[in-house]
């Protein structure tokens, strides 16, 4: 079968290279057309149409500042899709371009799956409708998902795990924490991770605060996650302190060397809660986003660990909540607060059972055969 799919940002990317390997186990004729990153590609052995860093906005304001740029790649698809005319159409999360999308692709004929749920059960639960009659199945990550969809809005769905737990078994350290310190010029201290987002403006928004309290903790260094699509002077521009290093490509080995972590609330919090590191989950962005999104979003929390677990379990510090000073009080908490400290741990043991278990893009890929031969 000839598959058409459409990611955006890295952990999309991530899940979608996942899905197409398991999707090729089981179809040794499929052929792919992808929107997305240099994973999926790798995983596809084919060219991207278009990578995620030409289309992935997020944020009022970005969006607006895009927005010429965002309609031309929204109608660039559209064509592509007609054109191509692939068996099925898979869509992986990144709702505001794949909702887009979707309608077209119900329109012309084209059988279409989708796999992470847009955050409807948080805000704009008016997508449902638009989910409902444009998406011919939905693929969900989380049980609650599916009792959401399927007793408020009466709209089966398949709850097929967290592909994050799949993602997550496949590494394998490569590293001591010597070795791993000596690989990229750390000093013999121990690691502070900070996770500052996958996009521009959450790096530029985010960043500068995130690694401001480090030079009070002279024991530690503080190591940025930096990601290879952004250049090590980009980083360098938020970076202010003596004691911050950033590594790039190498989240996960960081995160296992870390005592504690510092993370940008998206996949990353829920991925550093799976590895079993203590964190303190930040989100700043402007005024005006912020504001606005504080009249729409139904939550008490951001991060993904704590709305999975429906309350608090790690430290969240949010917009004019993210200050520095907070942000040393939270820290301190979670290096030096014994009690604290393994109450967040025990609490990832509970969250860890709620996700399911491995297998989601294997999950998946069987369904869609499923559904197709049933078509």
């Amino acid at each position: 079968m000839n598959y058409y799919i459409i990611a955006g940002e890295a952990s999309g990317d991530l899940h979608g290279a996942n899905l197409i390997q398991a999707i090729k186990n089981i179809d040794e004729n499929a052929s792919f057309r992808i929107w997305g990153g240099d994973r999926m590609a790798n995983a596809a052995g084919v060219e991207l149409v278009k990578h995620y860093r030409t289309y992935d906005y997020m944020g009022i304001v970005e969006v607006v500042k895009h927005a010429r740029l965002i309609l031309n790649n929204l109608k660039f698809c559209k064509q592509d899709i007609a054109a191509h005319k692939p068996d099925a159409i898979i869509f992986i999360d990144f709702p505001g371009f794949n909702l887009k999308i979707a309608p077209f692709a119900k329109k012309i004929g084209i059988p279409t799956f989708f796999y992470i749920s847009p955050t409807v059960w948080a805000w704009k639960e008016n997508r449902v409708k638009k989910i409902k009659a444009c998406v011919d199945h939905m693929f969900v990550e989380l049980p609650f998902v599916k009792t959401f969809y399927e007793t408020r809005h009466n709209y089966h769905v398949d709850f097929v795990g967290h592909p994050l737990l799949d993602s997550i078994a496949q590494f394998k350290e490569r590293h001591t924490a010597e070795s791993f310190k000596q690989a990229n010029n750390l000093p013999n201290k121990k690691l502070i991770a900070v996770l500052p987002g996958s996009r521009e403006y959450e790096i530029r928004e985010n960043l500068k605060t995130m690694q401001s309290i480090s030079e009070k903790y002279t024991d530690y260094q503080f190591v940025v996650a930096g990601m290879s699509r952004f250049s090590i002077e980009f980083y360098n521009k938020y970076i202010t302190a003596n004691n911050i290093s950033v590594v790039f490509d190498q989240t996960y080995e960081l995160l296992k060397k870390s005592e504690a972590a510092i993370v940008v609330s998206g996949s990353a919090t829920l991925e550093t809660a799976i590895l079993n590191i203590p964190e303190i989950i930040v989100y700043q962005t402007s005024p005006i986003t912020w504001h606005l999104g504080k009249l729409f979003v139904k939550l008490n929390n951001l991060g993904l660990p704590n709305l999975i677990m429906e309350r608090q379990i790690t430290p969240e510090l949010l917009q004019g909540d993210m200050t520095s000073e907070n942000l040393s009080k939270a820290l301190d908490s979670i290096l030096f607060d014994e009690k604290f400290r393994n109450d967040i741990l025990q609490n990832y043991d509970l969250l860890r059972n709620k996700l399911g278990n491995e297998g989601a893009s294997r999950r998946v890929a069987e369904h869609i055969q499923a559904y197709m031969k049933d078509k």
